[in-house]
């Protein structure tokens, strides 16, 4: 038969697989000298079958049998069709169903290859599952615990000096407004200004802390009003910082290869208040004089992302009020009680705080400040990277805060670099001016000054040179992203929120 004397034919070329293949493909070409079973066993052999490529062998066979006729060429292919249903009983047992050498889907080197979006659906799967059967048990255990005042209460009415305070932190950019103004116009020297612009940004955050603490005020409110004055800080240091380069670019005529247009000399050094006023609102920590603008403003789309925002930030809501509170007020200080108490009440508040943090970074990163930008035809959106994805903790911090990682580079970490300081203690220096932000964003609020917060930001720096070690000697693995996950997340924050808990509770215990 015919098929047998193919097989054979193709049997006697296995030394040679280009050989091989040219007669496999030569025989498939040809209209009369094979079968459709035929060129299915053939492709089998070959190990690149498919049902496509089988129903175009089969259409050009028609093709070339039918001379044009289409009822003829519809009748083969029905013939073809129950010729290849029979190929799963005829299929034979000779033929070599090992070929090539391969790796498993899952193995180290091939796992990155693949696609994992059935396991990404089963890991969402579980999780709706999980968290479906911990809400209800949670309700049943302690039932609706949000309660009607969440959003707002009469004892919010008491914080109006630190509503006032917040307003009164625009004047700190018209001050710095006036002072570039006078300098651009040489009315006052150089190091006055510079100065003057210390002066002015130092008191812009220092003000708002002496209200906070002379004040008996809420948490968040406290902690609203820190950011707002650290996001001032920071702007004005920059604007102050950039137009002092703009001035010496000026002074020097100097021209600056590969900046933007806006940013050259060519492009006339003038300080306008409604560049100021733009710069004061847009999503940005970096002055410069012009910016990247979209050519229109999306109303629809502001509008769906306002309602995403207000649902992921009742989410917020629920998880801190229904979760995290009944946890921490159930728990003891973590570094008084127990050790393995201690580790069970950190591991079960991780899961929900992990769930805000990331609602948290969902709804200022991507939500309002995209939201923010549109308004503003802010046309650079990079407000953060894959940091989901970061290998080492120096990755994740030059990841996934683009906007003060951006400010540290421009005004802080090359400044020091080009004034002859070593990498390492500009590092530590970044790392050190970052650790004494967030203790102020958190201690102020709290009018607890234990430095937990600045030691777990100064914590960073031997784990950014411990997971830099593992990820050189390790460099196809994630054992850098495992440890940021599990130190970060699992075990950094939730300690954190015990720590301060606690210590506010017994703050309270003694004023009263």
């Amino acid at each position: 038969m015919a098929i047998y004397q193919s097989v054979g034919a193709t049997a006697t070329v296995q030394g040679d697989s280009g050989a091989n293949s040219s007669t496999v493909r030569r025989r498939r070409g040809g209209a009369t000298s094979a079968t459709p079973l035929e060129k299915v066993e053939l492709d089998a052999f070959e190990g690149e079958s498919s049902s496509e490529e089988l129903a175009k062998d089969s259409s050009s066979d028609d093709n070339n049998n039918g001379n044009g006729v289409d009822d003829a060429s519809k009748g083969n292919r029905q013939q073809n069709a129950a010729d290849f249903s029979a190929v799963n009983f005829d299929y034979r047992p000779s033929f070599p169903a090992h070929r090539r050498i391969r790796d498993s889907p899952l193995s180290s080197g091939n796992i990155f290859k693949q696609s994992h979006a059935g396991l990404f659906n089963l890991c969402i799967v579980v999780l709706v599952a999980v968290n479906s059967r911990l809400i209800i048990e949670n309700l049943m255990k302690y039932g609706w615990l949000i309660k009607t005042d969440f959003w707002f209460s009469s004892t919010s009415l008491s914080d109006w000096p630190l509503f006032m305070c917040c307003l009164t932190l625009l004047l700190f950019p018209v001050a710095s407004f006036i002072v570039e103004k006078l300098a651009q116009h040489k009315c006052i020297p150089e190091p006055v200004v510079v100065i003057l612009h210390i002066i002015i940004t130092s008191t812009s955050l220092l003000y708002p802390i002496f209200v906070i603490l002379r004040s008996d005020s809420a948490f968040l409110s406290g902690v609203t009003l820190m950011l707002f004055a650290c996001i001032v800080w920071l702007k004005l240091v920059s604007y102050g910082h950039t137009n002092y380069d703009l001035r010496a670019l000026a002074k020097s005529n100097e021209k600056v290869e590969g900046l933007p247009s806006t940013l050259s000399m060519d492009y006339p050094y003038d300080v306008s208040i409604r560049r100021l006023a733009y710069f004061m609102l847009a999503p940005t920590l970096c002055y410069q004089p012009s910016y990247p603008r979209t050519p229109s403003i999306r109303k629809g789309w502001v509008f769906r992302q306002l309602v995403t925002l207000i649902i992921f930030t009742g989410l917020m809501g629920f998880i801190i009020e229904q979760y995290i509170n009944p946890i921490v007020q159930n728990s003891q200080h973590p570094l008084k009680g127990n050790l393995l108490y201690a580790i069970e009440r950190v591991l079960k508040l991780s899961v929900p705080n992990l769930y805000v943090w990331l609602c948290m970074f969902y709804c200022f990163f991507h939500l309002w400040l995209n939201i923010l930008a549109e308004l503003l035809r802010f046309g650079d959106r990079e407000f953060y990277k894959d940091w989901w994805n970061a290998k080492t903790v120096d990755e994740y911090w030059r990841l996934w805060n683009m906007p003060v990682h951006k400010w540290m580079i421009r005004h802080l970490y090359f400044p020091c670099i080009r004034h002859g300081v070593p990498k390492g203690v500009a590092l530590l220096i970044a790392f050190l001016v970052s650790a004494l932000f967030h203790e102020l964003c958190i201690a102020v609020p709290c009018h607890i000054f234990k430095l937990w917060a600045f030691i777990g930001i100064m914590m960073q720096v031997p784990l950014v040179l411990i997971t830099n070690y593992l990820q050189n000697k390790f460099r196809s693995s994630m054992v850098g992203n495992m440890i940021f996950w599990f130190i970060f997340c699992i075990l950094g924050q939730p300690m954190c929120v015990l720590l301060y808990y606690h210590d506010l509770m017994s703050r309270k215990v003694k004023t009263e």
